[in-house]
């Protein structure tokens, strides 16, 4: 049974569908990246590290030919879309057990609700972007064209069932741990609530 989720929010270029690491995509939906090959269907790389020198090449040549320069956050950014977050969470009741809001990707692990996930991750971006353009920090605020900001977001999300305490508190503590290991401080934020356990009379959030 699912009891929760770990989810991943790409910014706008990160993670492309044929990146070289591998990705969860099913098909290439921007023709200027199709000719850097078909999507990779399995994650073979986590880390941008962890690529030799002819896959990073390849990587910085499909960034390069996108319609916009791929988004990188800095700390005002990266608080804005917490605060975006924070709101949606108290207008929306939505348990969330941990946030790591990082420059390039956002990683939530999300108690399961009666509300798909998807639909949760939706709310989620729309509110750290109506946030971001009140805070006039919007990272693609120079490429507004007759009103429209393209979207600083990737489409869709990533997301990986949690259907136990030990996967649900082993993704807590891999997000936790994720600014860490990018050597930035730990994020705490008050609207992410602490994790309880399971019990046996276990039902959805609302």
């Amino acid at each position: 049974m699912i009891h929760g989720y770990h989810v991943i929010l790409t910014m706008y270029g990160y993670w492309l569908p044929n990146d070289p690491r591998g990705s969860w995509s099913d098909f290439v939906g921007r023709w200027e990246l199709v000719q850097f090959g078909r999507p990779r269907r399995t994650i073979l790389k986590k880390s941008l590290l962890q690529l030799t020198p002819q896959e990073i090449a390849a990587r910085n040549a499909a960034q390069r030919a996108l319609l916009y320069p791929p988004v990188t956050l800095d700390d005002d950014q990266v608080k804005s879309i917490a605060s975006g977050f924070a709101e949606v969470v108290g207008k929306s009741g939505y348990t969330i057990w941990a946030c790591a809001v990082m420059p390039q990707h956002t990683h939530l692990v999300i108690a399961r609700h009666t509300y798909k996930v998807e639909q949760i991750a939706t709310l989620l971006k729309g509110g750290a972007t109506r946030r971001i353009v009140e805070d006039g920090r919007h990272p693609m605020q120079k490429m507004k064209t007759e009103g429209q900001l393209p979207s600083m977001w990737a489409r869709g999300c990533w997301k990986v069932y949690l259907d136990n305490d030990e996967a649900i508190m082993n993704a807590i503590r891999y997000v936790d741990e994720n600014p860490v290991e990018e050597g930035k401080p730990r994020q705490h934020w008050p609207w992410v609530a602490p994790y309880q356990g399971l019990d046996s009379g276990w039902v959805t959030y609302h």
